[in-house]
């Protein structure tokens, strides 16, 4: 049964109640993770001149910022966790929009690459094709989309305080060219693993049409 706007509302409103009661906890906590292979993913696959503009999808407190901007990048960090937006401000000095995921406004061909790490699972899977198709239009022709997710199949609900979608390989690979986008590759993570114990789905895609 589809969810109702009333419950896309309160599934939004306590995921983003949560991440904004432990913010402070949950960059402590995230600071020193390393998601080196998932940058490099991205950045290895985009094709356009240097420097390039890179959408930081759910920047949480701005530590993927700082490396982008680092590596002489433009990087536009977004969330809708307003201590998150202040914290990725006052750390990274990049600009951070205050957006709902499900209610997103964002310029059209304006990206070179989108990195949504972490990020995209909060996106109910209903809504999922709607968003992809923001981040799509958002994305220069070309472009290129990096996704990591926790991994699962293909349900979605509640998880304590945070609400998320857990997809398969190939649920994901469907909702994504379904969107007009084009598989350049996948992995799991963490590297050097078992499957069983990388519960982390990481798929890379450039935006065709």
């Amino acid at each position: 049964m589809p969810l109702s706007p009333d419950e896309l509302a309160q599934i939004s409103a306590l995921t983003l109640a949560h991440y904004q009661s432990s913010a402070e906890d949950f960059r402590e906590g995230t600071r020193d993770h390393d998601v080196s292979q998932n940058i490099a993913a991205l950045l290895r696959h985009i094709e356009a001149e240097k420097p390039w503009r890179i959408l930081d999808f759910g920047c949480g407190p701005g530590r993927d910022l700082r490396t982008f901007s680092g590596l002489g990048h433009e990087a536009i960090g977004l969330d809708g966790c307003a201590e998150f937006v202040a914290m990725a401000r006052a750390d990274s000095g990049c600009q951070v929009w205050q957006q709902s995921f499900l209610e997103l406004d964002l310029p059209a061909e304006h990206f070179d690459g989108i990195f949504a790490n972490a990020s995209l699972f909060h996106v109910p899977d209903q809504e999922l094709p709607r968003v992809l198709g923001q981040l799509h239009a958002a994305l220069k022709p070309g472009g290129v989309l990096f996704s990591s997710n926790p991994r699962g199949e293909n349900q979605e609900g509640w998880n304590g305080p945070r609400y998320g979608s857990y997809h398969d390989l190939e649920r994901w690979r469907a909702r994504l060219t379904a969107t007009g986008f084009a598989e350049l590759e996948h992995y799991y993570r963490p590297p050097g693993l078992p499957r069983d114990q990388q519960p982390w789905l990481a798929s890379v895609w450039r935006r065709i049409g």
